[in-house]
């Protein structure tokens, strides 16, 4: 293998399949061990609500998003193509860019985050200013982005050690040094605050299935789905729910607004120097995660851009992508003040209302409408079996969105259910039956025998010839 990966949105043949499906837990448990999910975690107990109920809204919500985003992961291997391009059937070869934009926006707006939460961890280790830290964060991450998938993969397993020894330490230690009977009490219960946290870590989680496949699209078809689904949940589930749990109790606990000098408080409290020790840590996990952005929001780029003008695929186009969004993540997070958490929950509520169509009728069409089976050629054409603009996929995503907007909780937007529920959001759980259900409902008039007969001759010696 080349030192730099070769491809980009193209179709992996098997002869360069490799790993094991079971490498899929250290990527998604460090993707979700760092400190972007601990202020995830401490969401509603900034808010006021008691660690007991704020604990118990971050688990449901870990398990409603990770459920979903593994599933979307079972598609890497099956199809070998990134996660937006299998957009286009669902959407068609232009009717996938509302999805694409979406994402390509959510990829900058995380990488703003995490190089801000970076820049406030080094300032609080060394006073270092955080503009200079910013930019040389992100040349790191950068860097390890530009080498590409088996880097990554390398990379998360090394921090997943460091991380699971770092995270079970604290774990024992904040046993010892707290009283659970009182901290874990239960309080009043809130129910608009428990409904912000459950769909702030449900949504977080949510926000992976924009590029799971892209990190298990290597992988041997034969892996199968359900251990791609188990070891991708498993890791996702027990990174995401303990980091915010550990949030949650750094916020409740030891009371400070920035949740990095909360971290460093109670992990000092267990022993001296402890918390330069998780600081550090969590930092090389907000290094790794920083550059799965940009690899994803590089394949979503391209993806775009194929979409307006076909181009040239390969390492090429890849870094060019790269050099793209590197430069508009950094722009961001240099502009970005104020209160970052407060900014990163109104954030989530954004993502909640455009991700959640698009993922109910992703995984409508791959798991019950065509069954994964896809051609693999006609997703690199403009007018071929999928079309420019699929009316299926765009009807039910505008009706599933739709249906929401009673539900939707933001500044600038209460909707009249919300109101009478005491201004709580449960719009992801409107939005996930509506737009599946109105997918499947019109693709009762797809001719799928006929798409199906086509595959065939669209994907023959698909294995030895390029996709375009």
């Amino acid at each position: 293998m080349a030192l730099v990966e070769t491809r980009s949105i193209d179709y992996v043949p098997p002869a360069e399949r490799r790993g094991k499906v079971r490498h899929l837990w250290p990527v998604w448990f460090t993707g979700d061990a760092h400190l972007a999910t601990l202020a995830t975690g401490a969401i509603s107990v900034a808010a006021g609500l008691d660690l007991f109920w704020s604990g118990i809204a971050v688990i449901g919500g870990c398990v409603l998003g990770t459920v979903l985003m593994a599933l979307h992961c079972t598609q890497g291997p099956h199809l070998g193509l990134p996660q937006m391009i299998q957009s286009r059937p669902q959407f068609g070869y232009l009717g996938a860019l509302l999805v694409w934009v979406v994402a390509l926006v959510t990829y900058i707006g995380f990488n703003a985050l995490n190089q801000s939460l970076a820049a406030s961890t080094v300032k609080e280790l060394t006073g270092l200013p955080e503009g200079p830290t910013i930019v040389v964060f992100a040349g790191l991450a950068i860097a390890v982005a530009v080498i590409g998938y088996d880097l990554i993969h390398t990379a998360q397993r090394v921090v997943a050690y460091l991380m699971l020894a770092a995270l079970l330490v604290y774990t024992a230690g904040a046993f010892v040094i707290t009283d659970f009977g009182v901290l874990l009490r239960p309080g009043v219960f809130k129910p608009t605050l428990f409904l912000v946290q459950f769909f702030a870590a449900a949504t977080y989680q949510l926000s992976w299935s924009i590029y799971v496949s892209d990190y298990s699209r290597y992988l041997p078809r034969t892996v199968g789905i359900w251990p791609a689904f188990f070891w991708t949940f498993w890791g996702a589930f027990i990174g995401g729910a303990w980091m915010m749990l550990v949030g949650a109790f750094a916020a409740a606990a030891f009371t400070d607004p920035d949740i990095v000098v909360a971290l460093r408080r109670s992990a000092d409290a267990m022993f001296s120097g402890f918390g330069v020790i998780m600081l550090t840590t969590s930092f090389f996990g907000l290094i790794t995660i920083t550059a799965l952005n940009f690899y994803g929001a590089s394949l979503t780029l391209l993806s775009v851009v194929d979409s307006l003008t076909p181009i040239k695929l390969g390492a090429a186009a890849r870094l060019g992508a790269l050099a793209t969004v590197f430069s508009a993540s950094l722009a961001l997070s240099l502009a970005v003040g104020g209160n970052v958490l407060h900014g990163f929950e109104a954030f989530l509520g954004v993502l909640v209302y455009l991700f959640t169509p698009w993922t109910a009728i992703n995984l409508a069409d791959f798991f019950f409408a065509r069954k994964g089976r896809y051609s693999i050629r006609a997703m690199f054409m403009a007018d071929g079996l999928y079309g420019r603009w699929n009316w299926r996929g765009l009807a039910a995503y505008a009706i599933g969105f739709i249906a929401m907007i009673p539900f939707f909780k933001t500044a600038l937007y209460v909707g009249p259910v919300a109101a009478m529920l005491g201004r709580a959001d449960i719009s992801m759980l409107i939005g996930l039956p509506v737009s599946a259900a109105v997918y499947l409902w019109l693709c009762r008039s797809l001719d799928l025998a006929a798409e199906l007969a086509q595959i065939p001759g669209l994907d023959r010696n698909l294995e030895t010839e390029p996709v375009r």
